[in-house]
């Protein structure tokens, strides 16, 4: 975990279980927020940063599941543990399917439980890494925000593959968005009705990832004082997506191999064979093929893999849509952060487009939330924008910022409607992309294309709509 401490909010009726769940997650170093049920639970979200919920199946007002289905929905990061007796597993098992990260069996071990928490502290650590999953109301294909030549490419795929049972294996650069295109493969399936199950096998101890996808039975190990489905049984005729699949040891490699290749496996600890049938979506970060060569990787696990692979474009080569993507989070932390901005100034814009976003969307919906913190006018204007984003200004324009901008956001933000001044600059900056690429190519479209990492088609609709070529 980072050095930060991790807020844990425990909802529990028991005064007894909550004050001894409470002293073992602060001895463990985590601050801990203790309510009596998912009522108080929901307001306790409301009013502090909370990194990981854990929750009784059974309260009065409020009970697990429907706290579970509240916060999947207004906190889609936030991991939830329920805690469950004996009979009523095959509802935590159900919870499962719904969103929830994990469950624990009363009475249970307490390292069981240590481990399961810090899974979940892990898996909210790497999420605040990668671009939010949750859904946007923006028009755009999938929900997802983007009209880019390189996002066009990535639909298309998604239209292809979607409602196939194909494994696609999504690369790119973290914070580039790949559960996001991994809930698209989902929700444009035959499968979107049936379960959708997440996993980060870098959030995952590496002797517990065995026993995380095929579960396990009954005494198979110490703590396992009950038998536990694994995520390939929860996903059967869903989607299982892999994240950061890079991360899963070598010696796992062979038994996940068998998994995607035969559907069937055993627990830990078992001897049936479990048939399942499951879309796998595996993610990744690294360069596979390099990791290959160091032999961390199997090459017939990624030869099994790789079926269709679709490449995240980061930031940097998808840039007319940091417009977009500025408008959407200018408007989700205005509601949020009661705050009456209403836009970026063009020059403040520029900078947002100058910069390399090394964090991809992460960071640049991050630069934005901070912007919003600190401006007391209606518009972001170039002295809210960190040291970092501004240093694609002059030296004499960083000197004096103010002088250039009024207090109201400058002449063109007051002058030009703010989704008009996005447009603008969304086709100003790919038109010179454009330009400049085809001047390095010679005009060769093909190979302009290759440069920009799109398709010739793409390359071409985009040519005709800013007048770059007759047709």
């Amino acid at each position: 975990m980072s050095d930060a401490k991790k807020q844990i909010l425990v909802a529990d009726d028991e005064p007894n279980l909550r004050r001894v769940l409470s002293a073992q997650l602060t001895r463990d170093g985590y601050d801990v927020i203790a309510v009596e049920d998912g009522q108080a639970a929901l307001e306790a979200l409301e009013n502090h940063h909370v990194d990981v919920v854990i929750s009784d199946l059974r309260m009065p007002r409020v009970d697990g599941i429907t706290l579970l289905k509240r916060v999947v929905v207004s906190h889609p990061d936030v991991p939830v543990i329920l805690i469950t007796a004996h009979g009523t597993v095959d509802t935590a098992v159900e919870a499962l399917k719904l969103g929830a990260f994990d469950y624990v069996t009363k009475p249970f071990e307490q390292s069981e439980f240590r481990n399961v928490v810090h899974k979940a502290a892990r898996t909210r650590e790497l999420i605040e890494h990668e671009v939010s999953a949750a859904p946007t109301s923006e028009p755009g294909r999938y929900r997802i925000i983007g009209q880019s030549g390189p996002m066009l490419d990535v639909y298309q795929v998604i239209e292809r593959v979607a409602d196939t049972p194909s494994t696609v294996l999504l690369t790119g650069e973290s914070g580039t968005g790949k559960e996001l295109i991994a809930r698209a493969l989902h929700e444009n399936s035959s499968r979107r009705d049936k379960p959708f199950i997440r996993v980060n096998c870098a959030a995952i101890p590496r002797d517990l990832i065995e026993s995380e996808l095929f579960g396990y039975e009954k005494g198979a190990f110490t703590g396992a004082v009950t038998s536990k489905p694994g995520r390939f049984e929860l996903a059967h005729e869903g989607t299982l997506f892999l994240d950061e699949i890079g991360e899963i040891p070598v010696n796992m490699q062979v038994k996940l191999l068998r998994a995607i290749q035969e559907q069937e496996f055993e627990r830990v600890g078992g001897i049936k064979t479990i048939r399942v049938s499951v879309r796998l979506v595996a993610a990744t970060n690294r360069d596979l093929a390099e990791e290959i060569q160091a032999g961390r990787f199997r090459e017939d696990l990624y030869y099994r893999l790789n079926v269709v692979q679709v490449r995240l474009p980061p930031l940097r080569e998808r840039r007319s849509d940091i417009p977009l993507l500025v408008d959407h989070f200018v408007r989700r932390f205005r509601e949020r952060l009661k705050k009456n901005v209403v836009g970026v100034s063009e020059p403040a814009l520029e900078r947002l487009l100058a910069h390399p976003w090394p964090g991809n969307i992460r960071e640049l919906e991050n630069v934005i939330e901070r912007c919003l913190l600190f401006t007391d006018g209606t518009h972001i204007l170039v002295e809210d924008l960190p040291d970092e984003v501004r240093a694609g200004a002059s030296r004499a324009e960083r000197a004096e910022p103010a002088a250039r901008e009024p207090a109201g956001g400058g002449e063109g933000a007051e002058g030009t409607g703010l989704k008009e001044a996005v447009r603008q600059a969304a086709v100003r900056v790919e038109r010179e992309l454009i330009v400049k690429a085809l001047e390095q190519t010679g005009g060769n479209v093909t190979h302009t294309a290759r440069l920009l990492k799109i398709s010739r088609k793409s390359l071409q609709t985009k040519m005709k709509e800013l007048g770059l070529r007759e047709d």
